[in-house]
């Protein structure tokens, strides 16, 4: 309920009456507590998505015409991203914002649980990542193709010289998981030439593995486009790995109840564009 109250701009007591002027129209309890919590009814599932189609409904009805220029737009877009994402493509996007729409926010998450629901229930307007199963229901849309690299830090001895396989395995790794694992990809290839790495530390993100491996002789995989953004920055370059890293899908994904509505169509658009854009070297 707090929740709830907080996404429409409500006090607690306030959305507590207007629960209760929904049960008297209905004639259903809509919540029922559950341990600490509260649960829909069947009747509030059932009714679910047709009281969210009435919603989008109205508010086009209400709002702004739909031909309207992204400088009518008032909005506030959830967009659920990693890091890396961030860094390569968030300044363009708020730049781009600020100039064609100047009264939408836009709100960065962080990966968690990728799950549907966030999509399907408006808590997330747009995922921008690699995508895993997402079900037939969500809209995925590929806006960019990415390679993975290793780097090291500027100035540590990983960076002269020659990369070898043997020199490569035998090196300090920092792997990149958000769950933590020290295993991945690359150590089946090691396996194959009768190798194995030891991984010193694991981080949650792309930019974490840049600022350690700045500071220590280790080495990490990051995106390309990561590493053509923050490199100079943070103090760490590439070195050539002495096998493919392999290459990944970047995507947008998106629930279709946002398919026609102008503003989230424009962000869209304009996420999939800039995701275009030949790098800046």
């Amino acid at each position: 309920m707090a929740k709830a109250a907080q996404r429409m701009n409500l006090s607690a007591p306030a959305m507590s009456r207007t629960l209760t002027r929904i049960r008297e129209a209905i004639g259903d309890p809509v919540f029922v507590r559950a341990g600490r919590g509260l649960v829909p009814t069947p009747r509030a599932l059932a009714m679910r998505e047709r009281v969210r189609a009435l919603v989008q409904e109205a508010e086009a009805l209400l709002g702004p015409d739909a031909a309207s220029h992204p400088s009518t737009f008032e909005r506030v877009f959830t967009i659920r991203v990693n890091d890396g994402v961030v860094a390569t493509l968030g300044g363009d996007l708020v730049r781009r914002a600020r100039a064609e729409a100047p009264s939408c926010v836009l709100r960065f998450v962080a990966e968690g649980d990728e799950d549907v629901a966030a999509l399907r229930e408006g808590l997330v307007d747009i995922d921008i990542g690699v995508q895993g199963p997402l079900g037939p229901e969500v809209r995925v849309q590929t806006i960019a193709e990415d390679a993975y690299v290793a780097i090291v830090g500027a100035k540590s001895p990983l960076a002269r010289g020659r990369m070898t396989l043997e020199r490569f395995a035998h090196a300090d790794h920092v792997s990149v998981s958000r769950r933590g694992r020290t295993r991945g990809p690359i150590d089946a290839q090691l396996e194959k030439a009768g190798l194995s790495r030891r991984v010193v530390a694991t981080v949650p993100n792309l930019l974490a593995a840049a600022a350690l491996v700045s500071q220590i002789d280790a080495i990490a995989l990051v995106a390309e486009s990561v590493l053509r953004k923050v490199g100079t920055t943070m103090g760490v370059r590439r070195v050539q790995a002495p096998f493919p890293l392999g290459k990944v899908i970047v995507a947008q994904a998106w629930h279709p109840r946002f398919d026609h509505d102008p503003a989230h169509a424009w962000l869209r658009r304009t996420v999939k564009e800039l995701a275009a854009q030949k790098p800046k070297r």
